[in-house]
């Protein structure tokens, strides 16, 4: 029998985890040949279709999440008009909610797959030809030849730790800038908008299964892993294992963490205090800094000891912590979002993410849409459209907010004036928003140079105080001292000063020099020192007289 996987993907960095889960659970039954079509959602469908043909699967498998959807639908329709034989099954967190409207909308699509199938699908393909058996199997949904709708519920792998891990099987894919380990399944928080949000129990792997997994994924010279666990500092005691487990691998991997800031004890706080710099990398669940919000929201706990502990995570400096919002939310206000943003700048976190709600199916949040005012697409990615808070040109404003934060605030190089400007000159956010909109800019794709002189020209007409620091920041990054923001710097000949006050770096013979005058006379301002040997493009050192 032959299994063929359609791999899916929104691009080429990223891998899903579902073919190498299903398959390591049944890679040494002779029974089962697998295949797989790896493509992206940007390449030609035709293309796509045909290599999945010459394959004549038996059976045809695929994730369906909501960037792969639409895309996913073109291709699995177009093959089964090819194969009408072949056996369709799809699952992923597209499944979760209701299935019956979908699968009479789609009858192409011979059954989908709600919840965890590592155990499910095993059992299913036992009698995947058989439909009149299929009613076994848990989590599995379909239409009969009568047209009726069967619905087996949600599925759970209750012994999580029993299943053979993702990374034993040949599908594995060891070629990306990352790799993500699952350590948990299930979430204790019960976020309304989240597809976790319900999720228990929640279930665990045991440290030293997860050790040798590490092991496993270190000797393929993997610098970069993902840890899946919805609030990885829940357990305080784990939380503190798991830290002395990821130093083990230092310096060779680096770990992405998903933490609670609410919910950090004083242990722990010591802890990554401790930690050498550039083990952990932190993404900070902090969705909106009012209360109203993450009470409706049904986030758990208290919005004091969040800021408290955001705070105290962005002022680590042996590690980034980066902080999101959640636009769409019911009871969030536009100006709201404006405000936080501004707090969380002033925390110096490390990136502000600020993203559209999305009503994910099986959430409670989109059961609950109409009660809470909440309009949203009914295709995918589900996004929120407007809410009793927030109209639909204000959500375009956050959407516009974001891709500004993305091109400033989250680039290192642009970041410490962003933040400058966004604390200490009050609307500064909306003017500069304002700006970028009506220059056309702000939905293009700007080079990092394009961005700084676009930062430059702003601070040139409307900030002049800032003029000087945009040409700091400019020649810090590295960018051509021939452009624009580099217009005052003098290049040729320069001798040092008889007194300056090092700010960075050391002086030596042999360094090619810049200053930038801060006055008309020339008196006083900044110096840089390039290597000339090298020919390193950012400076070495920095002085100021």
């Amino acid at each position: 029998m032959k299994i063929l996987w359609i791999d899916l993907n929104s691009s080429y960095a990223h891998s899903s985890l579902a073919l190498p889960a299903l398959h390591a659970q049944v890679k040494d039954c002779p029974d089962y040949e697998w295949e797989m079509v790896s493509a992206t959602i940007n390449e030609n469908i035709g293309t796509v279709v045909d290599e999945i043909c010459r394959h004549k699967p038996d059976i045809l498998a695929a994730t369906c999440w909501l960037f792969n959807h639409e895309i996913l639908m073109h291709i699995a329709s177009r093959v089964k008009a090819l194969l009408p034989d072949a056996c369709l099954i799809l699952g992923g967190p597209e499944f979760l909610g209701d299935n019956e409207a979908f699968l009479r909308k789609n009858p192409f699509v011979d059954c989908v797959f709600r919840g965890e199938g590592e155990e499910g699908f095993v059992q299913w393909l036992k009698c995947w030809n058989r439909p009149e058996e299929w009613a076994s199997i848990g989590g599995l949904c379909w239409l009969d030849t009568d047209h009726q709708y069967h619905d087996n519920g949600l599925s759970k792998v209750l012994d999580f730790d029993q299943l053979t891990p993702p990374e034993a099987s040949e599908f594995f894919n060891w070629s990306k800038p990352f790799v993500q380990l699952e350590t948990t399944r299930g979430c204790f928080n019960t976020c309304a908008f989240c597809v976790s949000g319900g999720e228990k129990p929640v279930r665990t792997l045991p440290i030293e299964a997860i050790r040798e997994r590490l092991k496993t994924i270190h000797s393929h010279g993997i610098k970069n892993v993902r840890v899946l666990d919805r609030t990885f500092n829940f357990n305080p005691r784990r939380a503190k294992e798991l830290l002395n487990l990821f130093l083990e691998f230092h310096p060779d991997i680096r770990f992405h963490l998903e933490i609670h800031p609410a919910l950090l004890s004083d242990t722990l706080k010591e802890e990554l205090q401790r930690l050498p710099h550039g083990l952990l990398h932190l993404e900070a669940g902090i969705q909106s800094l009012r209360e109203p919000v993450l009470e409706t929201s049904r986030r758990m706990g208290k919005l004091s000891d969040a800021l408290e502990g955001l705070r105290f995570l962005c002022s680590l400096n042996n590690m980034e912590t980066h902080a999101d919002l959640i636009a769409g939310l019911p009871l969030y206000r536009l100006e709201e979002i404006f405000e936080d943003i501004r707090t969380l700048a002033e925390y110096e976190a490390g990136e502000i993410q600020l993203e559209s709600l999305k009503l994910l199916p099986g959430t409670e949040m989109r059961r609950r849409a109409y009660e809470l005012g909440i309009r949203f697409s009914p295709l995918p990615p589900y996004e929120v459209l407007k809410t009793n808070e927030i109209s639909t040109g204000e959500l375009q404003t956050a959407r516009r907010l974001s891709r500004l934060l993305d091109a400033f605030y989250n680039t290192p190089a642009w970041q410490p004036l962003t933040r400058e400007l966004i604390l200490n000159e009050e609307g500064f956010l909306h003017h500069f928003l304002n700006h970028l909109t009506e220059a056309n800019l702000i939905d293009q794709p700007m080079s990092l140079e394009k961005r700084g002189l676009v930062l430059y020209e702003y601070c040139k007409k409307h900030l002049p105080a800032y003029q000087t620091k945009a040409s700091i920041a400019w020649i810090e990054a590295g960018m051509s001292l021939k452009k624009q923001p580099a217009e005052r710097v003098k290049t040729k000949h320069q001798t040092p000063p008889e007194h300056w006050d090092i700010l960075q770096g050391n002086y030596k013979e042999g360094l090619r020099l810049c200053f930038l005058p801060t006055d008309a006379e020339a008196q006083h301002g900044y110096w840089f020192g390039f290597e000339t040997e090298t020919q390193q493009i950012t400076p070495v050192f920095k002085a100021k007289s």
